[in-house]
């Protein structure tokens, strides 16, 4: 996925500054898609190149003018056909597990702390994201459809976080097992 759908999916609900949408990409959207601001901001430059969004310019006293940037109908268009195109698995790319893979190399009790650590981390995320869900998804059928999206990438991380931890209690109890 590139960069320019996941910032036109953040500004489709509403207008933003390449600063707020920085801090979006550092919250809630960086819990899927991972950008820097310096990314954001080129590709920003980009898409309003491209027509695909349209920059307001909005003046401050004593500070350079902000821009807000918006989705032009060219962008919805763009974004509106990349939604009905088919998605491929993503690849995984992880170097714990690579670490892991290799882990015959080093003792069996530090390959036990480092799953434990990485447990303990996803556990962490696990219950910020169950934290988000008691406070904006308390009833979510009754959520209004642009929510509705949300929760579910929200369930998707929420399932991620504890499949990683049942892959570490697995690991750690196998690890057990063999000694």
């Amino acid at each position: 996925m590139s960069l320019a759908y996941a910032i036109l999916v953040s500004l489709i609900c509403e207008p933003k500054s390449g600063y707020d949408l920085a801090k979006q990409f550092d919250g809630t959207v960086g819990f899927f898609w991972q950008a820097t601001h310096q990314q954001i901001y080129r590709e920003l430059t980009k898409l309003e190149q491209q027509n695909s969004i349209i920059a307001e310019a909005i003046s401050q006293d004593g500070r350079p003018d902000k821009k807000i940037f918006s989705v032009s109908d060219t962008g919805l268009a763009h974004l509106k056909t990349w939604l009905l195109q088919s998605s491929e698995v993503a690849t995984v790319k992880d170097e714990f597990l690579l670490k892991i893979y290799a882990g015959y190399l080093i003792p069996e009790d530090a390959i036990a702390q480092k799953i434990n650590h990485h447990r303990q981390l996803h556990q962490q995320q696990l219950e910020t994201y169950l934290a988000i869900e008691r406070n904006f998804f308390s009833s979510p059928q009754d959520c209004p459809k642009e929510s509705r999206f949300a929760y579910l990438t929200l369930r998707r991380g929420i399932n991620f976080e504890q499949g990683w931890i049942d892959w570490c209690d697995e690991a750690l109890e196998l690890l057990t097992t063999w000694q």
